[in-house]
């Protein structure tokens, strides 16, 4: 986590841009232009579409990348958009978050997985990548994961012992954004307080035993900007837990709200926005039908990277205070 929070320092913004394509987020021009490219590329007419849509998204992908890599610290991918197109969208994946660490972003793998025993070792791959010593390979090129922590600490090891191996990070869900959330997350304990309390207390617990030199641990935990006076709760429950914070912006999480994430220094939380970013471009009244291919990644990376700064500039107001 201390590498997390050195490019925070260096770009004086906590934020990181979701990486989320799907098909309505990416211009309609950008998709048809692989069509030709494409269809030479692939061995049954049925794989056309997925092709075509995973080839549009990492030059979407790289476009935002390009655009915004000296304003923010780092990028999230959310890997079920890609999972969505099979094995072109799995490739797709890797590249971006290649790509983006090329350019010096620290890249948070948004895959939620959860599991124990051998498949959760198996999952940690991500972290640890395949093989050792000269011959290893890490086809994932992720710095961080997010991890499920419903089946406990047999879920959870294997990605600490991993991380802990390979210097990188994990973060567990504890007090997510989502409007359903306390069907489960607010549930009241027998012996007093939250479920997501309780998980609070283990996600701090776990990752004791990997604290940095910044105070914080390789074990960090998402908490949702729409629950402001929770998460502000939360950062005095768990003071060396970094926090992921999504929720900004499109489901209504504001610069304001998660200041009481931050610790007195203004560090100890990154911000999530994706849509607000991402997608901009579709807000600005500047895109045509008529437009090329080029105009048209132009004009989201353009689009991108206004967003990114104005949410770095509403960040460092609230924040760094």
């Amino acid at each position: 986590m201390d590498r997390l929070i050195e490019a925070i320092e260096n770009a004086q913004n906590p934020s990181v841009v979701g990486l989320d394509p799907t098909e309505a987020l990416v211009p309609p021009q950008v998709v048809a232009s692989f069509a030709d490219e494409v269809r030479d590329s692939v061995e049954d007419e049925n794989e056309l579409p997925a092709a075509q849509l995973a080839v549009a998204y990492f030059e979407f992908n790289r476009a935002i990348i390009d655009a915004v890599a000296d304003i923010v610290p780092a990028v999230k991918p959310q890997i079920a958009m890609y999972e969505a197109l099979g094995p072109a969208g799995i490739d797709v994946y890797t590249m971006t978050c290649e790509y983006a660490q090329q350019q010096g972003l620290y890249v948070l793998g948004d895959i939620k997985r959860g599991d124990i025993g051998s498949t959760a070792a198996a999952y940690a791959g991500h972290l640890s990548g395949v093989g050792a010593g000269e011959t290893a390979y890490d086809p994932w090129h992720e710095d961080a994961v997010t991890v499920n922590p419903y089946l406990g600490t047999d879920g959870i090891t294997p990605f600490v012992d991993a991380a802990a191996a390979h210097d990188k990070d994990v973060f567990v869900l504890v007090r997510t954004s989502n409007p359903s959330s306390k069907e489960l997350q607010e549930l009241d304990l027998a012996g007093g307080g939250k479920l997501y309390e309780h998980v609070a207390d283990l996600v701090e617990g776990w990752g004791e035993p990997t604290r940095g030199e910044r105070g914080y641990s390789r074990v960090g935990a998402v908490v949702g900007a729409t629950h402001p006076e929770e998460g502000a709760a939360l950062r005095e429950r768990m003071p060396h837990t970094f926090f992921l914070v999504p929720g900004y912006g499109a489901q209504g999480g504001t610069a304001a709200g998660v200041a009481g994430m931050f610790d007195k220094d203004g560090s100890g939380a990154i911000v999530n926005s994706s849509r607000g970013i991402i997608g901009a471009w579709k807000k600005t009244g500047a895109w045509n039908e008529s437009m090329s291919a080029d105009q048209a990644l132009d004009l989201v990376a353009s689009a991108a990277r206004d967003a990114a700064a104005d949410m770095r500039d509403d960040l460092r107001v609230s924040v760094y205070r």
